[in-house]
């Protein structure tokens, strides 16, 4: 989706990263959104290690409701979060946020990824990647979970 395109109606959430601008996670998340004809867009927050602190600080505070963490900030969110999914502590980092009356949840959605498939240890990284953007694309804009689509979402430049 075009910055043009984006309309009052429009659902949002964040990404944080070092080059969320051009990362896979907005690449996928928006191919899953445009693909289902869905209303909603991932804006990218590019920053670096000097400005995550400050931004992590205020999140609570913000107009920011949920936010997706690039790799390079996933175990650096754990500080900041006020509770942890079971997930998130075990691995040691956070693939998502959600603010809800000023305080941070951390989720890391490992698991749940794994669990949408047969044999989840013969899939690559990629595949589980896709297929955690289409965790977050269903729990915050009631995309459909179809694990058939994430070769065709993988293909699609």
């Amino acid at each position: 989706m075009q910055p043009h395109e984006i309309k009052p109606d429009t659902g949002l959430c964040t990404i944080l990263g070092y080059n969320a601008q051009t990362g896979y996670m907005r690449r996928y998340f928006n191919k899953i959104m445009k693909h289902q004809g869905i209303n909603a867009t991932a804006i990218a927050l590019n920053i670096g290690d000097e400005h995550f602190e400050f931004t992590m600080s205020n999140v609570a505070q913000s107009k920011v409701d949920r936010m997706m963490i690039e790799k390079e900030f996933a175990p650096k969110v754990l500080a900041y979060c006020d509770t942890l999914n079971e997930a998130a502590q075990k691995q040691g980092r956070v693939d998502f946020v959600e603010i809800a009356e000023g305080k941070v949840g951390g989720y890391c959605l490992d698991d749940e990824a794994k669990a949408l498939f047969e044999k989840p240890e013969f899939l690559d990284d990629q595949i589980l990647f896709v297929a955690k953007m289409m965790l977050i694309a269903n729990r915050w804009f009631n995309a459909k979970i179809d694990v058939d689509e994430i070769p065709l979402l993988i293909g699609e430049k």
